[in-house]
């Protein structure tokens, strides 16, 4: 049988350190998009509640579609998430994932293990498409589905681990987040904790930054015992400590003005989703961003991204 070849470039996730160096062009018309929260609703005498029953993606095998090269398990899509367990003999096999909205997701496959992919793109039809290396940059079509999804919980997706932001018990990224939420006194101040942490600890790795390949995934513990890391690594380790404490933060990947980039964005009972975190000032946060907060003093943050109109969402993880 013949097989429809597909040509992929190389995309993802690649922060140029050239991002810390140069400024971009006056934007016009913009407005302000920071969000609103009110710090009398912050009261520090309550202690908050941590969390120790994670969540974690199971693929539980009642729902299972693929041939002899894949299996994607589709138990659990209500719960947000999918699973996909490559055994194929290509060297390189990659996942698409086309959403309600048509956006295309592109993910890297590794062999053996199943791995957990999100449903941000919330109700309705995906398409999934597992290609194999052909030759060059041309890949074959070995398997494709159509799965519909009606989530249980929006925010699903945004709570438990995927390939992008994975965590388990073990991880030392999760057992020092429930340090920090031990000493918190609620959602907030759990979250300013975690972000002060990152922003205060991990540096920026400029090497890494200009070597990275498509297909970067990455590994949190390692940030975390290394203490550096590039956009992506920044934005995956906070992710996931804020998920692992029940608090829903989505991974987002797009452009800071010309350059590809990673930030996050949280949701709070006070205010919603936060998408757009720099410093919180008792009532307002800015965007969240924790490698430009890291690399950079407040007034240059301030100056670069203006009120957050140079940030353009493409990707949600």
């Amino acid at each position: 049988m013949q097989r429809k070849l597909i040509r992929i470039r190389g995309f993802l996730i690649i922060c140029l350190a050239v991002f810390f160096l140069i400024g971009c062009s006056d934007s016009s018309d913009t407005s302000s998009v920071s969000a609103s929260s009110s710090s009398k609703n912050h009261k520090k005498d309550e202690k908050r509640t941590t969390i120790h029953d994670y969540l974690l993606p199971t693929a539980s095998g009642t729902v299972v579609y693929g041939n002899e090269i894949v299996s994607i398990d589709a138990s659990n899509i209500a719960e947000g998430y999918f699973m996909i367990q490559y055994q194929g003999e290509a060297d390189e096999a990659k996942l698409q994932v086309t959403v309600p909205d048509g956006t295309i997701y592109t993910y890297t496959l590794t062999t053996g293990s199943y791995e957990s992919f999100p449903l941000s793109g919330g109700d309705g039809s995906y398409h999934l498409n597992v290609l194999e290396h052909a030759f060059d940059d041309m890949f074959a079509l070995s398997f494709s589905q159509d799965i519909n999804v009606t989530l249980n919980d929006e925010f699903k997706p945004f709570l438990y681990p995927n390939q992008y932001v994975w965590f388990t018990p073990d991880y030392e990224a999760v057992k020092y987040a429930a340090e920090l939420s031990d000493s918190s006194s609620g959602d907030l101040d759990y979250v300013g904790q975690v972000y002060n942490y990152v922003i205060g600890t991990i540096i920026y790795d400029t090497e890494l930054a200009e070597n990275t390949e498509a297909g970067y995934i990455p590994d949190i513990d390692n940030t975390m015992k290394t203490k550096k890391g590039i956009c992506f690594d920044y934005a995956s380790l906070m992710a996931a400590m804020l998920r692992s404490q029940n608090i829903p933060t989505k991974l987002v990947v797009g452009y800071s003005g010309d350059a590809y980039h990673a930030w996050i964005s949280v949701y709070l009972h006070e205010s919603g989703w936060i998408d757009n975190i720099i410093e919180f000032d008792g009532k307002n946060w800015s965007l969240i961003d924790p490698t430009l907060a890291a690399n950079n003093s407040g007034s240059s943050v301030k100056n670069y991204i203006g009120d957050g109109s140079n940030y353009t969402v493409k990707y949600l993880y």
